[in-house]
């Protein structure tokens, strides 16, 4: 089985990645080498590699879903993460974002709120050797401040939007990429900071599943 997972991961690079104009050789590399099936539960594992998110249970809380391939490429490409970078990966689920995102940057802090999911996500990184990766629990819409700031923050789902909370732990010349709104209507969003001051603009169309913690409050109007 480890011989088809190696030839569907060739597969998947080159039928869904280079396909949607992911270039950056690195992530190429490392979507390529990296075992997607081992962050996944058993029963789930023979999906890896499929072009659409897959399911992921939880012991509680909202359904999560490891990102397809191709936005999640898309996403960390636009991200531009440098080797001497330090990353935020909100919403890590099972690891392997974090898995993915370490082999292009110095560190990689992966955030997680659902228990069953960060204790997943240490086990497989810890057996994988990912030296370079912490995770912590905590509710991703805080994001991490104790370790910020950050070069990078990543959102690993959807988001109605992206709070303050988050943008305050960039740092000055650091980049935030989510994909915000739902379904169809996804758009996938850079935002650097700048002088402190934060400005976003879109970088392209992404349907992807959303992340728990970041739907917008409904403000009654007369």
């Amino acid at each position: 089985m480890t011989a088809e997972y190696a030839h569907l991961r060739v597969k998947m690079v080159d039928g869904q990645l280079r396909t949607t104009g992911i270039t950056d050789t690195r992530i190429l590399s490392a979507m390529g080498s990296i075992p997607r099936e081992a962050f996944l539960p058993a029963i789930r594992r023979p999906l890896a590699y499929l072009d659409e998110d897959i399911d992921i249970p939880t012991m509680s809380g909202p359904s999560r879903y490891l990102m397809e391939p191709a936005p999640f490429g898309r996403l960390v490409q636009l991200a531009a993460i440098g080797p001497a970078d330090r990353v935020l990966d909100v919403g890590c689920g099972t690891g392997y974002s974090s898995a993915v995102l370490s082999r292009l940057a110095a560190s990689v802090d992966g955030l997680e709120c659902e228990a069953g999911l960060a204790e997943s996500a240490r086990a497989t990184l810890a057996k994988l050797e990912y030296a370079n990766v912490t995770v912590i629990e905590g509710a991703l819409e805080d994001g991490y401040p104790q370790n910020a700031p950050y070069d990078v923050i990543v959102l690993g789902g959807a988001v109605d939007e992206v709070p303050d909370a988050l943008f305050g732990q960039l740092g000055e010349g650091g980049r935030l990429v989510a994909v915000t709104g739902e379904g169809n209507a996804g758009i996938a969003r850079i935002c650097v900071k700048e002088g402190g001051v934060v400005s976003c603009r879109r970088a392209f169309n992404a349907a992807i599943r959303p992340l728990p913690g970041f739907r917008r409050v409904p403000v009654f109007e007369f």
